[in-house]
C-alpha cells in the first residue's frame, strides 16, 4: 500500500509551494488567484535514516524509501461550490486519498493579494471546511435518494442506512464535519464508499514567514485555539523551505537549516505526522539487490504485510523470518544475529511491528 495525501486550502496560502518542497515534481505556483487549470501530483519519499544504516550493513545496491503520493488541487474559494474560482472543479481528484493536508496562510506579504482581502487563517479554515461539506451533503442526499427506491423492493438494510446517511446529512447541514457526526458505532460502513472529504484525517499546515519558522506567530495561535489543541498542526516557512529544497548539496541544506534554527525540514515532520495520524508504521526487506521500506497498517499480521509486497506471498506464506532492526544495527550482520538467538521465526498470526527487516517464505 501506499499513502495518498490530498492539498487544499484557499487560492495564494502557498499550497503548491508546499507541495513543491515535498516532491519530486515540481509544479508553477503564481501571485494571481485561479491561474492554475490542472491538480499537481507528485510522489514524496518518506525521510527514513534507518535504510540508510542497514545499508552500512548489508550494502545493497539500491535503496528504496516508500513513498507518499501528493495531489495538489487549485486553490480553492469562498463560494466554490456555487461556482466561483476553479478549485471546486477538481475537489474529486482528491476523493480516493487517505488524508488531506489543510494549507493555512499564516503570514504577511504586500505582494501577495489575499483573496478575502486580509489574513485570517481560523476564517480561511472554515471556509474551505464550508465547501468540503457543501459536496459532501450533496454525495449523502443523493445516496439517501438511491436507498429509498430500495425501501421500496424490500431492501431490509437500507432503512438502517437511511437512518445514519440522514445523522450525517443533518450534521452537515449544520456545519459539521462527517469525521464528527454523531453516529452510532458501526454507522460508519454507510459512508465508506462515498469517500467524504469531511471524514477524512486532516493536517493542519500554518504556512509562516522565515522569521515565524520555529516559534510560530500569533496566526498559529489563533489556529491551535480554534483546535483545541496541535496534535495535527505543523509549522512550516514554505518561502524558506523552498529555497532550501532547491539546493543539491546535502552540506548547504544542512547549514541553511541550522541557520534558521530548524534540525529538519518541516515537510519531513508533516509526512510522519500524516503517517501517525493514519497509524501508518514501516518494515524493510533487504538484500543485495535492494534495501526497500514498505507501508503497512499498525496492526498487519505478517501475511496481510506481506501481500503490501506481491499479493502471492499473502496467498501462499508459509513463515516470515523476522530480524528487528536495533539487534540488526547493534550485532552488524545476519549471522551475528543467528549466532545471539535473536533470529525470529514467525507464523501467520505475528503482528508486524516498525522496523521489522523481514524475509517471507511463500509457496503459490
Amino acid at each position: 500500500m501506499s499513502l495518498n495525501c490530498g492539498i487544499i486550502g484557499l487560492t495564494n496560502t502557498g499550497k503548491t509551494t508546499i507541495f513543491n518542497c515535498m516532491s519530486n515534481t515540481k509544479a508553477q505556483s503564481s501571485n494571481y488567484a485561479f491561474s492554475a487549470t490542472k491538480s499537481n501530483i507528485g510522489i514524496v519519499d518518506v525521510p527514513d535514516p534507518r535504510l540508510y544504516k542497514l545499508d552500512d550493513i548489508v550494502h545493497s545496491e539500491k535503496v528504496v524509501p516508500a513513498t507518499v503520493e501528493i495531489v495538489d488541487v487549485p486553490g480553492l474559494a469562498k463560494g466554490a461550490s456555487e461556482g466561483e474560482g476553479v478549485g471546486n472543479k477538481f475537489l474529486a481528484d482528491i476523493q480516493q486519498t487517505d488524508a488531506l493536508i489543510h494549507v493555512l496562510r499564516c503570514f504577511d506579504d504586500d505582494n501577495l493579494a489575499h483573496i478575502e482581502g486580509s489574513v485570517d487563517p481560523v476564517r480561511d479554515l472554515e471556509i474551505v471546511d464550508f465547501e468540503l461539506q457543501v459536496r459532501d451533503l450533496d454525495l449523502v442526499e443523493r445516496k439517501i435518494q438511491r436507498l429509498e427506491k430500495l425501501i421500496k423492493s424490500g431492501d431490509k438494510d437500507a432503512k438502517r442506512a437511511i437512518e445514519a446517511l440522514q445523522k450525517y446529512k443533518n450534521h452537515l447541514e449544520n456545519f459539521g464535519n462527517a469525521r464528527t457526526a454523531p453516529v452510532a458505532e458501526g454507522d460508519e460502513v454507510y459512508i465508506r464508499d462515498m469517500q467524504l472529504l469531511t471524514d477524512k484525517t486532516v493536517l493542519y499546515v500554518c504556512n509562516v514567514d522565515d522569521s515565524s519558522a520555529v516559534e510560530g506567530n500569533d496566526y498559529v495561535k489563533s489556529v491551535i485555539e480554534y483546535l483545541g489543541s496541535d496534535d495535527n498542526l505543523i509549522i512550516v516557512a514554505g518561502e524558506l523551505e523552498a529555497e532550501i529544497s532547491e539546493l543539491d548539496d546535502e552540506n548547504d541544506r544542512k547549514e541553511f537549516l541550522s541557520d534558521a534554527g530548524l534540525e529538519e525540514p518541516g515537510v519531513n515532520r508533516l509526512i510522519r505526522s500524516a503517517y501517525n495520524a493514519l497509524d501508518l508504521q514501516s518494515f524493510f526487506t533487504a538484500g543485495p539487490k535492494e534495501i526497500k521500506a514498505w507501508t503497512i497498517k499498525k496492526g498487519m499480521k505478517a501475511p496481510e504485510a506481506s501481500g503490501v509486497i506481491h499479493s502471492d506471498l499473502e496467498r501462499g506464506f508459509i513463515r516470515a523470518e523476522v530480524i528487528k532492526y536495533d539487534d540488526y544495527i547493534s550485532l552488524g550482520s545476519e549471522q551475528s544475529v543467528k549466532d545471539a538467538g535473536k533470529f525470529h521465526v514467525e507464523g501467520k498470526n505475528y503482528i508486524v511491528e516498525d522496523g521489522d527487516v523481514m524475509h517471507i517464505r511463500f509457496n503459490v
